[in-house]
């Protein structure tokens, strides 16, 4: 997946070297290699991209795959989100596949497997675009600066009476490009202080919209959902990102520079968390209709969020088990960096709780 601020999910596919159809990139992994490293490692090799995969996959798809001996058999395909942060020149494969970027429905109707075309129409991103058009004209700044402020911009879109939504949905823009910069944050490479700085300064930009919504709440008669529901999602959605800056906080604190494999896993929930959030928000303006669809959003959110507490736990046992007859401060720190991604992935649980409590009230 790649996105952007006004192109919120476009899909990368690939050629099959085969029947040049388009496909995602895909392989088998052995037993010492988990499902989503492994796609990971498929996208690189296959399609020359690098970046985040989160642990949690979309779901499952079956398509027939024929082997060398000849026979036709059914193979089962688990399906990792991956949020593209770099694209390779060269690569492995480069000169066996064409590589090609396109928009969800395209996409869709591109692949032959009638249940991956449904798992990439599950992104439903139709809404969201909508609402980035919108906000598109902030592109041209984040082009420019790479990590410039935007608040500014919203206040000349923004309307005088109180409206949520516009808030929702730009609070959702800082969060995800935040989120984006965390993933690249734990990466490593010559740009960690540059990504460090982008959380920063999206935080400043989350802390400006929340400034507005708590103001247009005191001063609103009317408002479209309850009092408590709009200070409680919006204080959610800010409680991800400040845990987003306390992590990175840290990491320029403690100047990490080095990340295991559970950081990098818990870093891919978060992103896409933040996604999942992003899309939620324009859905808001009509709750009923979307009810079902923000059910299946926070449902994935909750089920990432257990996801993550497993990662945890698992991070913390190898960092001690690596550090209990040695540094005792490498595992400190480790333990502080882990706190703070379990922290930011159990606001976005919280985002959730809340949107569900919203549909409950109002569909």
């Amino acid at each position: 997946m790649g996105r952007g601020l006004n192109a919120p999910v476009q899909v990368l596919l690939i050629t099959s070297r085969e029947s040049g159809r388009w496909v995602i990139p895909k392989g088998n992994f052995g037993n010492n290699v988990s499902p989503h490293s492994a796609a990971a490692q498929e996208a690189e090799e296959e399609a020359g991209v690098r970046g985040a995969v989160c642990p949690t996959p979309l779901g499952t798809y079956r398509y027939r795959k024929r082997k060398g001996s000849g026979a036709s058999l059914m193979a089962d395909v688990e399906v990792f989100p991956l949020a593209v942060s770099e694209e390779l020149r060269d690569w492995k494969e480069k000169e066996q596949r064409q590589r090609r970027w396109f928009n969800l429905n395209e996409a869709a109707n591109a692949v032959d497997e009638p249940d991956l075309s449904d798992l990439i129409r599950s992104f439903n991103s139709s809404e969201f675009n909508q609402a980035a058009q919108r906000t598109s004209v902030l592109g041209v700044v984040a082009e420019k600066s790479k990590v410039g402020p935007m608040f500014a911009w919203f206040q000349r879109l923004l309307p005088k009476t109180g409206n949520f939504f516009e808030l929702f949905e730009a609070h959702a823009v800082a969060l995800t490009a935040a989120a984006d910069a965390m993933g690249r944050l734990v990466q490593g490479g010559p740009a960690m202080h540059d990504n460090a700085r982008e959380i920063f300064e999206r935080e400043h930009d989350a802390d400006q919209i929340i400034r507005e919504v708590l103001k247009t709440v005191r001063q609103t008669f009317l408002t479209p959902f309850d009092r408590s529901a709009i200070t409680a999602l919006i204080n959610a959605m800010d409680d991800s990102i400040d845990e987003m800056q306390a992590a990175a906080s840290a990491i320029e604190l403690y100047e990490v520079a080095d990340f295991n494999q559970e950081m990098k896993d818990m870093a891919a929930i978060i992103v896409d968390c933040a996604r999942l959030v992003a899309e939620a928000m324009p859905l808001l303006r009509n709750v009923g209709p979307n009810g079902g669809r923000l059910h299946e959003l926070t449902e994935r959110l909750v089920r990432m969020e257990g996801h993550a507490d497993e990662i945890h736990s698992a991070g913390l046992k190898h960092a001690f088990q690596s550090h209990r007859k040695g540094d005792a401060i490498e595992f400190v720190v480790q333990r502080e960096i882990f706190k703070h991604l379990e922290r930011i992935v159990d606001a976005f649980e919280d985002v959730a709780n809340v949107i569900d409590g919203i549909v409950i009230d109002h569909s």
